[in-house]
């Protein structure tokens, strides 16, 4: 930001250095025996001069534009042609009092008038073009604000809806094998603890987004049984990659939500690879056309939920597919990933 702003000012002072001293150089190199006999050779008039120009310029483009013109645009016109009167006439008595009077007069005004024409027509630039920008810079700032509302929104939404499904589970399991329940309790508290204190406003590592996976399909093994046909498979070369936490897996409870129950030899399949950047996650399951589900309020919001974060978190670096075909749907996600630092 500093640098930004030395910048910034640097390059205004490099620019006015070069405006004011052309008039010397070239009034020098065209009369090189009497340089005295050009006005612009006298350094209180040429003082004069430079400072009634970049008076003009940011007087006009700091106050006169952004703060008048915009409200009361009568009033700014009223003040911008004082304000060059009274440079034309203060610029009339310099040239007077230290150059001396053989001038026309008519001549010098219209001189010095297109001169201070040429520096408004700058300045009026220069303002809408930063005018410009800052109205640009503040629509970024506020797109970016209500991304990141909207995203810490749909992060909040991914709590209460992964326990709505992980309590569904455990009084499914309490029902039929009341002996695992401790079991899966215990692999309940781990992922309720990477809910907690690893899912915030920063990425994680796949490492750990990996685990908790691992833990959900654990806790899913101790509740199915041999009934459900589940493979893990994970083929990743080196985990020092950073992902969104819990971005995997709803894709994962999507299929235990959709492919098991009344569903002749369930079948679950998920496999992550990465190669260099990019992530490949496939998920599978086995679904009957046959069978009619019956939704509630709470259905299809962790998948909703997820494509809105891939939006907004992996604009133009992932791709979601889905497809159905001979019983199994199946959903395939490609993501860039970022280095960890």
């Amino acid at each position: 930001m500093f640098k930004n702003r030395y910048l910034y000012i640097f390059l205004h002072i490099i620019m006015w250095l070069g405006y004011t001293a052309l008039p010397v150089l070239n009034a020098i190199q065209r009369d090189t025996s009497k340089p005295q006999t050009n006005p612009y050779t006298n350094p209180y008039y040429w003082a004069y001069v430079s400072f009634s120009s970049i008076l003009l310029f940011y007087l006009h483009s700091e106050y006169l534009f952004p703060k008048v013109y915009k409200q009361k645009p009568i009033r700014y016109f009223i003040l911008l042609i004082l304000v060059i009167a009274i440079l034309l006439v203060g610029r009339y008595s310099a040239r007077i009092n230290f150059v001396g009077n053989d001038i026309n007069q008519t001549l010098f005004y219209i001189n010095s008038f297109i001169q201070y024409l040429y520096i408004f027509g700058i300045s009026a630039s220069y303002s809408f073009f930063t005018d410009y920008q800052k109205q640009q810079s503040t629509k970024r700032d506020n797109e970016h604000e209500r991304l990141k509302s909207e995203l810490s929104f749909l992060r909040s939404q991914i709590s209460p809806h992964f326990m709505f499904n992980l309590l569904n589970s455990l009084v499914a399991l309490n029902r039929k094998k009341s002996n695992l329940v401790e079991p899966v309790l215990l692999k309940m508290s781990d992922l309720l603890r990477y809910m907690l204190y690893e899912k915030d406003d920063k990425q994680i590592s796949l490492d750990n987004e990996v685990k908790y996976l691992q833990n959900y399909i654990d806790l899913q093994k101790l509740r199915f049984g041999d009934y459900v046909d589940i493979d893990f498979n994970v083929k990743v070369p080196t985990f020092s990659k950073n992902i969104e936490p819990m971005l995997l897996i709803p894709f994962v409870e999507n299929a235990f939500k959709h492919g098991v129950g009344m569903i002749e030899k369930p079948i679950i399949r998920v496999e992550l690879q990465t190669i260099e950047n990019q992530l490949l996650f496939i998920v599978t399951n086995k679904f009957s056309n046959d069978v009619q589900e019956i939704k509630d309020g709470a259905s299809g919001i962790g998948l909703t939920n997820v494509k809105r974060r891939l939006e907004l978190l992996y604009p133009e670096q992932h791709s979601l597919k889905v497809q159905q075909k001979d019983n199994f749907y199946t959903t395939e996600l490609k993501l860039n990933l970022r280095q960890v630092a």
